[in-house]
């Protein structure tokens, strides 16, 4: 799969100064241009439009300064439709115009090209299982928040508290399927996986009995799930448990993710300090 990967980024810098079509890049990498986007946004911390944006101004930032082309040239060269769009594209990279760069020489920004590598750390294996659902409800409350990778979600935590212990209880006490209890559910607004990428967080139940007017409806369809279990420091190891399946499982098996929304269970210390924790992720199987 990682060659595979590395394949498509090849492709990718043949198509710096010409039309780049991702779901060339996805047959490449042979998987789905939706798992294609979400990997690549894992593995590198950002999204694949974002890289390659970076990568064309890289190249584009050579050229003016070497100036041997006119700036409208060098435009339309990368992409870029007029000399007005390629300038706020450039600063918004560079921190300065090209017009500016290429008077005053000016320092630029450059971002390096990607390869993607296996990097084994340790002898821990990851632990999960494969299970078919019929469809099923998460029952709870929504909130609209950034994705954070470490430490603390200001913007989790104080949704969780704004629903109050005692509504806890009552929500607690719809869970009816699995993973039983409380769970967050996560739903990724768009492919990108960067930090700051806004996202739809649930916190409920699986439940399928009357909805209570207190609370809010996610209906999810049936499908393969892949299930992970971890225990560690909280929340940092469920923290990299997100991180390594997507970097490390879904590179190494033949599964893609596939749209649908992310169930954790955490089922923590007393204090806090560390956890169990089951993560639930939509997945389809691939080709061998």
């Amino acid at each position: 799969m990682l060659e595979r990967l590395n394949q498509a980024l090849d492709h990718i810098e043949e198509r710096l100064r010409g039309d780049l079509d991702v779901a060339e890049l996805a047959r490449i990498a042979m998987t789905s241009e939706y798992h294609f986007r979400r990997l690549f946004s894992a593995l590198a911390g950002m999204p694949l439009s974002e890289y390659v944006r970076r990568r064309r101004l890289t190249l584009a930032g050579a050229e003016v300064l070497a100036g041997e082309r006119t700036l409208l040239e060098i435009a339309v060269r990368y992409g870029y439709g007029s000399g007005e769009a390629f300038a706020r594209a450039f600063r918004a990279v560079h921190g300065v115009g090209p017009g500016e760069a290429r008077r005053t020489g000016a320092a630029l920004r450059s971002q390096p090209r990607m390869s993607f590598r296996l990097v084994v750390e340790g002898n821990s294996t990851m632990r999960y299982r494969v299970v078919e659902r019929e469809d099923f409800r998460i029952v709870g409350r929504r909130a609209r928040v950034p994705l954070v990778h470490e430490g603390e979600n200001p913007a989790i935590a104080a949704h969780i508290r704004s629903i109050g212990q005692e509504a806890l209880g009552r929500l607690a006490r719809l869970s009816t399927g699995e993973p039983a209890g409380v769970v967050s559910a996560v739903v990724h607004l768009t492919e990108s996986r960067e930090e700051g990428a806004e996202l739809d967080y649930w916190h409920g139940v699986v439940g399928d009995g009357e909805l209570p007017a207190e609370f809010d409806a996610l209906d999810v369809p049936a499908g393969t799930w892949a299930v992970f279990e971890n225990e560690g420091p909280f929340p940092k190891t469920l923290q990299y448990l997100w991180r390594d399946v997507f970097t490390q499982w879904f590179p190494s098996n033949p599964y893609a993710s596939r749209p649908g929304p992310e169930l954790l269970a955490v089922a923590p210390s007393e204090d806090w300090t560390t956890a169990r924790a089951e993560l639930w992720i939509p997945v389809e199987r691939t080709e061998n």
